[in-house]
C-alpha cells in the first residue's frame, strides 16, 4: 500500500523482483504519468487500484504484463478522452477484470461521460506526415515522371547544371539513380512523351533554342531530331503533353513579348506546329483539363487574367471559351476534382493566392491565402487524401489538407523547402512519394507516411 504519499511519476520496471505481489494500491498521490513498462514482472497481481491521482493518460498496453489481473481501480483522475486513449476503450471490452466506471474529464463534448461507452468509431486517430526520403543533391525547376518499358524514370530541368536530367527509379534500394543527361544550357522544363513505344523529350531551354530528343535503343543514348520554332517560342515556360481523340499533342507556354504559346501535334515522325494559341501575352503556365468529356487549355499570363480555351472536334483546334474573370496576375493555374466538383488553384508571385470552384463558366471564390513570393500552388492527391502545396521564394512551404465539410484547405504542415517549383508525386505501387524540385537548394523526395495516434 502506498497510498497517500506525493509520488508524482512511476518509471519503467518500477517493481522488479516482487515476481509474487498480489495487491498493489497507489491511491491518493499526485501521479501525472507513468511509463510503459510500470508493472513489468508482476505476473501475480491481481488487484490494482490508481484512484485519485492526477493520471490524464495511460500508455497503450500498460496492464498487458498482468495477466491475471482481476480488479483494476481507476476512478478519481482527470483522462482525456483523446486517441491516446482509445486503447483503453478497447481493452476494457475485452478484459476480464472488474473495472469500476470511469469518467472522461475533458474534452468538452465528452466530459462527465463514462470511458466504456465511448463510440470507437468517433475517435479520429489516424493522421499523416511528409518526411524526407531522399535528397537529391542538385537544384532543379521541373519534374516529370513517366513510364518506359516497363520502367519508372523522373525528367528534371537542371538550368546550373546544364542539362536535363533523367533519373531511373531502382525498385531494390528504393531510390531515385542518374540514368542519362541530355544538354540543355538553359532549360526551364523537360517534358517525356511516350509514343508508340518510343521515347521523346521535349527540351525547353531560355536561351539557345527548344529541342526535341528521341531514346535511341541501339545506341543507349538521346539524339536531336527536332529543333522547335524560335520565331513562336522564343522564352518557354511550361509544358504540357496530353492525348485527345488517341492523337499526341503537346503545348507550349511561352512568355516572351513576341512570342506566342504554340500547340504541336504528333504525325507519323515528330512533332509539328499544329496552332498559336496566344500570342504576345508573356504566359507563365498552361494547364490542361478534361471534364463531361471536353479538353481545355488554361493558359496563364502576367498580361490578363487566365484564358480558357475548350476542343472543337470538327476542326481540330482549340477555341477561346472564356477567362477565369477579376483574377489579374496568375503565375500558375492548377486544377484538381473532389467527388465529381471542380476547382483551380491560382497562385500569385504578388498578392493572395485563390481557391476558385468551377461551374461552367462561372468561377465561386472559395478561399484566399496570403502568398507573397509564391511561385507554385498546386494540389495534388496522396492516398485519398487531397492536398494542396503553397511554396514560397521567402518562407517556408505550407501543406494544406482538404476540408471536404468546410469546402476549403485547412493548413496541414510546413516543410522547409527553399523556392520550390512543383509537387510532383511518384506513381508507385508500395510508397508515396512527393519529389519537389528546388531553384535554390536540393531536390528533395518526400515519403507520405500514416501515422497511428
Amino acid at each position: 500500500m502506498l497510498n497517500s504519499n506525493k509520488f508524482t511519476r512511476i518509471g519503467d520496471n518500477a517493481f522488479t523482483g516482487l515476481s509474487h505481489l498480489q495487491y498493489l494500491f497507489i491511491e491518493n498521490n499526485d501521479i501525472q504519468s507513468l511509463s510503459k513498462f510500470t508493472f513489468r514482472g508482476l505476473k501475480s497481481l491481481t488487484h490494482l487500484s490508481l484512484a485519485n491521482n492526477h493520471l490524464q493518460t495511460l500508455p497503450r498496453d500498460i496492464f498487458k504484463p498482468l495477466d491475471i489481473l482481476s480488479d483494476l481501480d481507476l476512478r478519481g483522475n482527470v483522462l482525456i478522452c483523446d486517441c491516446k486513449i482509445k486503447w483503453l476503450v478497447e481493452w476494457m471490452e475485452s478484459t476480464n477484470a472488474t473495472v469500476p466506471a470511469i469518467y472522461c474529464s475533458s474534452p468538452a463534448q465528452y466530459q462527465g461521460q463514462k470511458i466504456r461507452d465511448l463510440p470507437l468509431k468517433e475517435f479520429d486517430c489516424i493522421t499523416t506526415d511528409f518526411v524526407v526520403h531522399q535528397v537529391l543533391p542538385f537544384q532543379s525547376v521541373s519534374a516529370e515522371p513517366f513510364i518506359y518499358s516497363s520502367d519508372l524514370y523522373m525528367a528534371l530541368a537542371q538550368p546550373s547544371a546544364s542539362s536535363c536530367s533523367i533519373l531511373k527509379w531502382d525498385y531494390v534500394e528504393r531510390k531515385l539513380r542518374d540514368f542519362d543527361r541530355i544538354p540543355a544550357h538553359s532549360a526551364v522544363y523537360c517534358k517525356p512523351i511516350v509514343v508508340e513505344s518510343q521515347l521523346y523529350v521535349v527540351v525547353a531551354q531560355l536561351f539557345g533554342g527548344s529541342y526535341i530528343y528521341r531514346w535511341d535503343t541501339n545506341v543507349d543514348k538521346f539524339i536531336k531530331i527536332q529543333d522547335i520554332d524560335s520565331r513562336k517560342i522564343r522564352k518557354p515556360n511550361d509544358i504540357e503533353a496530353f492525348q485527345i481523340e488517341g492523337d499526341w499533342y503537346f503545348v507550349i507556354a511561352d512568355s516572351s513579348k513576341a512570342g506566342s504559346t504554340s500547340l504541336y501535334s504528333w504525325n507519323q515522325n515528330g512533332f509539328y506546329s499544329h496552332q498559336a494559341l496566344h500570342p504576345w501575352h508573356r504566359d507563365t503556365d498552361v494547364e490542361y483539363v478534361e471534364n463531361d468529356g471536353k479538353p481545355r487549355l488554361i493558359i496563364s499570363s502576367s498580361s490578363q487574367a487566365p484564358v480558357i480555351y475548350q476542343w472543337n472536334r470538327s476542326q481540330k483546334q482549340f477555341v477561346q471559351q472564356g477567362e477565369v474573370a477579376e483574377v489579374m496576375d496568375v503565375q500558375m493555374v492548377k486544377h484538381f476534382k473532389v467527388k465529381k466538383e471542380n476547382y483551380l488553384c491560382l497562385s500569385r508571385y504578388i498578392g493572395d493566392s485563390k481557391v476558385v470552384k468551377w461551374e461552367g463558366l462561372r468561377f465561386l471564390e472559395l478561399q484566399t491565402l496570403p502568398s507573397r513570393g509564391s511561385m507554385v500552388m498546386q494540389p495534388f492527391r496522396v492516398a485519398q487524401r487531397q492536398y494542396m502545396a503553397l511554396g514560397s521564394d521567402f518562407s517556408f512551404t505550407h501543406i494544406y489538407l482538404w476540408d471536404e465539410e468546410k469546402q476549403k484547405f485547412i493548413k496541414f504542415q510546413e516543410l522547409s523547402v527553399q523556392a520550390p517549383r512543383a509537387f510532383c508525386t511518384i506513381p508507385l505501387e508500395d510508397m508515396n512519394l512527393v519529389l519537389v524540385p528546388s531553384f535554390k537548394a536540393n531536390t528533395l523526395v518526400y515519403r507520405h507516411i500514416v501515422v497511428d495516434l
